[in-house]
């Protein structure tokens, strides 16, 4: 960083990856502001610099020393262990230059991380805030990869919860033969399959193979609806707002079909009695409709939300792209797999391929669908335009 990226960071103020410390604060503060970062989308810490007002109050030479090896040795004390860098940047202040202790800390990979005494703390603009909900803990666990949602055992889901003829013709897709010509049990074909576990469903054997999965996870639904204009807020409706359920299978199936019955076709030349063409890409319906079921967040309680407006196709996944994933590695179809259960199953139950390309395919079938990460919100959205209207 330079003098004048420096002053330019000044200039917006404090936010959720930048902040000002006059002097070195008091450890405690300091480690809490470390983990934090560390916790979120990483960030900067500028020593010398004035809290409120952001003017350049400036460190002695002995000063930046002292705080550089205080930062460092601060660092250490935190578990995980964080790794920053250190920069000192020189400004001239009223013709004097002042010294800058610009502390670097990049969003962590072996999140949670926690203060000496335990506690986790995330950025909420620019406070920080404890953490002390279970699920969230559980999704920075998951952000690392050292927790899958879709492994967990369901509290209350037991064997007889699962629908035998939908798990057992899966098991034959996938062996070619019966879990009983494999010599098993149905209880030990699901545990072979990590469907039961310490004799509970995991989340991917409810959303797979349960008979009624909305029973127990009832925010797991997609919700749909076709509005009049192209605003969200609209209330006429063509299709009216309505949650569909079932498993993931019988999701796909029933989304796909509302899409099928809310787009227009256009016939083809091959006659009047010929199908037509779907509006848009019925391929990169397929794909991002898969995409959303199988790589949402699954830790986080909300449902898919497929909207239909006169312009555009929404697709709403709850979460953000996982570990510092970009819209442009999957646009070149470099996945980072955050339900590693979900995809194998699909494999074996949908048209998925579970190498990641779904975004990749979408975007070679029509090139303006747009991705957004919305990193505030949680969530990803895919909107597919709709043709103009002659």
């Amino acid at each position: 960083m330079n003098a004048i990226e420096l002053l330019d960071t000044l200039s917006t103020g404090e936010t959720s990856k930048v902040q000002f410390k006059e002097s070195l604060p008091n450890p405690e503060s300091l480690l809490r502001e470390i983990v934090a970062m560390s916790n979120s989308l990483g960030g900067i810490i500028l020593l010398g610099v004035k809290d409120r007002t952001g003017n350049i109050a400036g460190l002695t030479a002995d000063q930046v020393e002292y705080a550089d090896r205080k930062v460092s040795e601060l660092a250490d004390n935190i578990k995980p262990t964080v790794y920053l860098s250190t920069e000192v940047v020189k400004v001239k202040v009223d013709e004097a230059e002042n010294n800058v202790l610009v502390v670097h800390l990049k969003e962590g990979i072996n999140k949670p991380y926690k203060t000496p005494k335990g506690e986790i703390y995330v950025k909420q603009g620019s406070n920080k805030r404890l953490l002390t909900d279970n699920s969230e803990i559980m999704r920075l666990f998951q952000s690392s990869g050292n927790l899958m949602a879709d492994e967990m055992e369901i509290h209350g889901a037991t064997i007889n919860d699962v629908d035998e003829y939908k798990f057992s013709e899966y098991f034959k897709k996938e062996f070619g033969r019966s879990f009983e010509e494999k010599g098993l049990n149905f209880e030990q074909a699901l545990k072979a399959k990590r469907v039961l576990r310490n004799n509970q469903l995991t989340l991917a054997g409810l959303l797979f193979f349960g008979k009624n999965p909305q029973v127990l996870k009832p925010a797991f639904t997609i919700k749909v609806v076709s509005f009049f204009g192209n605003n969200i807020e609209g209330k006429q409706y063509r299709s009216k707002p309505k949650d569909l359920t079932g498993t993931i299978p019988e999701l796909f199936d029933k989304a796909m079909s509302f899409l099928l019955s809310n787009l227009h076709s256009t016939q083809s030349n091959e006659g009047f009695n010929s199908q037509g063409k779907l509006e848009v890409s019925p391929v990169a319906l397929e794909e991002l409709l898969q995409n959303a079921l199988v790589h949402r967040d699954y830790f986080k309680n909300a449902p898919i939300r497929l909207l239909i407006f006169d312009n555009r196709v929404e697709i709403i996944s709850p979460g953000r792209l996982p570990n510092s994933l970009t819209v442009e590695d999957i646009k070149f179809g470099n996945p980072v797999i955050r339900n590693n259960q979900l995809v194998a199953f699909s494999t074996h139950t949908m048209p998925f391929s579970g190498l990641g390309s779904e975004i990749k395919r979408s975007l070679e079938e029509d090139p303006d669908i747009e991705l957004i990460n919305d990193i505030e919100g949680e969530q990803f959205i895919v909107i597919i335009p709709r043709p103009a209207k002659n």
